[in-house]
């Protein structure tokens, strides 16, 4: 059976299976779903009288129909994930969600990639963030539980009447309530996965000015990645990391702070994710394979290789400077002393002028050496 043959029968079938265990009717229909990091062709079950339904995978279904799972299994286990997921379904109410004075408040950040998500975004409110984009979503559940969320779109936007500046205005203030920000040592974040409560006991005590790594994320680790676009969290983690710190997407769900103490090569590090994307984390959690830094003392997000240019080109400006300054102690040195005259003050900043076109022409000295003695990372 082709794939588009056993589509057709899986929605005839499991409508069929579902009302017949239930006494029930509902509407089944196939669409493509469109998601963050990926795209499938989905199976839409609603109840007749629900405006909310869920969707399920039909690729993992045909998938698994391939590797010789029985079709009556098929159909049994996905009228089992329907009812499963319809009676957990999220109780929302559609009136509020007409309101965004309403929605507002359940407003979350989410970051993506901006190149595997092209299309996505296309359709959607974001903000570029270097190569990544931030996202928004309402989040909706019980009381004191997320449950599902729903991304915003351009229509929705249209809808509402209101801009993407205000959706993101809305987002910085409100995305902290619904998922509140959690940046942990890996001390913690390894003894509560262990349940151990007492870092000790573990040898995992370690003083704050000798972290090497903390974990970044929200509460529930579910898109904790976010955290980067709320507006304190930058300060918040160059806090914890005592200064300046590099950024490693570990995943949609949670970002690691890495200090930059000067014990780091940025080329190590983004080999380090590119090589943990390729055989560890799932293609639907992938961030990015690049590696971020922040500045504390500039207060600049961007990527690694900018950092690098940018801490090079002021390498280059602070050999200008010296040269500059060697010039002006040769020509102190020839006693060219500025006297009160308006003619002898002239003549000394003509020369100083000539002092720095001079510095300016010349090519720069071992601009990386200068740089790695300051502590900047290199790129080899």
């Amino acid at each position: 059976m082709d794939f588009e043959t056993f589509k057709e029968e899986l929605r005839e079938d499991v409508k069929r299976a579902l009302e017949e265990k239930t006494d029930s009717e509902y509407s089944v229909e196939l669409h493509t779903q469109e998601k963050m990091n990926e795209t499938y062709d989905a199976l839409t079950i609603k109840p007749e009288d629900s405006e909310i339904g869920v969707s399920l995978n039909t690729d993992s279904l045909y998938k698994a129909y391939s590797d010789g799972m029985d079709y009556d299994r098929i159909i049994s286990e996905t009228v089992g994930r329907a009812e499963s997921a319809l009676a957990n379904r999220p109780d929302f109410n559609i009136d509020a969600f007409k309101d965004y004075d309403k929605m507002k408040e359940t407003l979350a950040m989410e970051v993506v990639s901006a190149e595997r998500n092209a299309d996505i975004l296309d359709k959607v409110p974001h903000k570029n963030m270097e190569d990544m984009a931030i996202v928004y979503r309402f989040v909706v559940g019980q009381e004191g539980a997320e449950t599902g969320s729903i991304l915003v779109t351009n229509k929705m936007l249209d809808e509402y009447g209101i801009t993407p500046e205000q959706l993101h205005a809305d987002a910085l203030k409100n995305a902290p309530e619904v998922r509140p920000m959690e940046i942990k040592g890996m001390g913690e974040v390894l003894a509560a996965q262990m349940g151990v409560e007492n870092l000790e006991d573990l040898g995992l005590n370690i003083p704050p000015e000798q972290e090497q790594m903390y974990v970044a994320s929200v509460k529930g680790n579910v898109h904790g990645a976010g955290v980067l676009a709320y507006e304190d969290f930058m300060d918040k983690a160059a806090e914890r990391a005592g200064g300046s710190f590099f950024i490693l997407p570990s995943s949609i769900h949670e970002v690691l702070i890495i200090p930059d103490n000067g014990k780091f090569d940025l080329q190590a590090l983004e080999n380090m994710v590119k090589e943990v994307n390729a055989t560890t984390v799932d293609p639907i959690d992938q961030l990015t394979d690049n590696v971020y830094h922040y500045d504390a003392q500039d207060k600049v997000f961007e990527l690694g290789e900018k950092f690098v240019e940018r801490q090079n080109q002021k390498g280059i400006e602070e050999i200008k400077d010296e040269d500059l300054l060697n010039d002006l102690e040769d020509f102190l040195d020839d006693g060219d002393i500025p006297g009160d005259d308006p003619e002898s003050r002239a003549s000394v900043f003509d020369k100083l002028e000539a002092a720095k076109e001079k510095a300016a022409e010349q090519p720069v000295k071992d601009v990386p050496n200068k740089a790695k003695d300051r502590g900047t990372p290199g790129l080899g």
